[in-house]
């Protein structure tokens, strides 16, 4: 399948970028990322510190949510107006297991919706997470990429770590992987080594001396050859890194290269950009360098660039290389496309261009809206002691084109805001709600 143009990376190839890793998000160019892996915080409701005296020495990160100290107005009011279905996600979160939660897929949720945008056509993302909210994260990525664009959820099986007898011990980590469309999609398959006992079938040798058995198919006889291994199922046992593992580098939760090189392998050929926005000790992105694909990462930790110069070296993919060529920045770049921000996942049918000026908060729109037509709900036209009682929403829906402009705004009481969903008008709504019966007599 032949895809539409594609954008073009506003950055150099081996890029770290210093800070929060949402500004430079919303600074990268569209469609400019084949590859994201990452391995982002998992709530786990603890803080991280790496070991003392390490490489890593002075790395932390507080993986504690809040919805009051974590949230920020602006993250609730983009995904209500542009990503209803991620609101319901992180609502129902809230609902079922707390607010932690809540705060963390809030967080999680602008950050992945600027990821979409970064990926090309033909790109993927694989999220790494433990069973405290892989399930979770499921619901948002699926709000946020498609449930059609869901292609595996991957078990990482270890044998490290501690064990206990009040319950099944913890041994796998889950990886998300999607991908930004559902047939065009980049996909090396790999194989690992068989397990023992799985090739003494392959018990002959041909003169170039490659193993195969015989196999009769019909009275007629056929050589079978080994392959290199057996294709990766969606269960990888792949070791963690020990205390005394050479590649650790004391990093709280720092993966192993096999892992990420695998991910790396399957979804991006030679050349590709491959990005990391949570890179904390640059697995991703030293898995990318050693497999020859342009790589840029995003941490907020002040040793990272340090850090990659390090692994690198260790690797031995310095030699010979001028070492400015791994860039840290702190600066976020100037978009060079069109600047368009990220549209949701059901695209409106009608591209919206909203007024210049600052965007109105919902605060600032609801009060507009109450003084131009006091507490009532314009759709039934009920009256209402307390404005709380109204929702604000869109006029004409954002699938329709409707923008987040005052001027396509209106109160709604909850039950109105229902049935008009995502899908009516207005006009709509209220020639339903005539039908029914709902419409205060006189309402205009």
């Amino acid at each position: 399948m032949k895809l539409p143009p594609q954008g073009k990376p506003n950055w150099e190839n081996r890029t770290l970028f210093r800070g929060d890793n949402l500004a430079f998000l919303r600074a990268m160019n569209s469609k400019s990322v084949h590859l994201i892996a990452t391995d982002p915080p998992f709530n786990k409701g603890k803080d991280f510190h790496a070991t003392p005296d390490s490489l890593s020495s002075g790395a932390s990160f507080h993986d504690r949510w809040s919805w009051e100290k974590d949230v920020h107005e602006e993250w609730v009011e983009s995904i209500t107006d542009d990503w209803p279905l991620v609101m319901n996600v992180i609502q129902g979160s809230r609902n079922s297991y707390g607010d932690d939660m809540g705060a963390f897929l809030c967080y999680m949720a602008v950050r992945l919706i600027a990821m979409r945008r970064v990926l090309r056509d033909d790109g993927s993302l694989y999220l790494h997470c433990d069973p405290t909210a892989s399930h979770y994260l499921k619901e948002l990525l699926d709000a946020i990429f498609g449930k059609n664009n869901f292609q595996n959820e991957i078990v990482w099986h270890y044998n490290t770590g501690g064990a206990t007898s009040r319950r099944f011990s913890r041994k796998h980590d889950i990886i998300l992987f999607y991908s930004k469309t559902p047939n065009s999609f980049t996909f090396n398959s790999q194989r690992e080594p068989y397990r023992d006992g799985k090739t003494d079938h392959f018990n002959m040798t041909d003169t170039d001396g490659r193993a195969y058995r015989i196999r009769k198919v019909n009275g007629k006889e056929y050589k079978y050859y080994k392959k290199s291994g057996r294709i990766c199922h969606d269960v990888w046992d792949i070791d963690s890194l020990n205390a005394n593992a050479k590649e650790r580098y004391g990093y709280a939760t720092q993966k192993p290269l096999p892992l990420y090189e695998r991910i790396v392998l399957a979804s991006s050929n030679e050349g590709d950009v491959v990005l990391d926005p949570f890179a904390g000790c640059a697995t991703t992105c030293v898995a990318a360098e050693r497999l020859r694909r342009q790589w840029v990462g995003i941490d907020i930790w002040n040793k990272a660039h340090k850090t990659v110069l390090l692994r690198l070296d260790a690797e031995g993919l310095l030699a010979g290389c001028d070492l400015r060529s791994v860039k840290c920045i702190e600066e976020v770049p100037e978009r060079t496309d069109d600047g368009e921000t990220a549209a949701p996942f059901l695209r409106t049918k009608i591209k919206p261009h909203e007024p210049p000026g600052p965007r109105w908060t919902h605060a600032k729109m609801r009060e507009h809206l109450l003084e131009q037509h006091g507490c009532k709900c314009q759709g039934c036209g009920r009256s209402f002691d307390d404005p709380r009682y109204l929702e604000l929403d869109h006029n004409t829906p954002r699938a329709d084109g409707g923008i987040n402009h005052v001027s396509n705004r209106i109160l709604l009481c909850g039950p109105c805001n229902r049935t008009k969903s995502h899908t009516l008008t207005l006009s709509g709504l209220r020639q339903r709600n005539k039908k029914n019966g709902w419409m205060v007599e006189g309402a205009t």
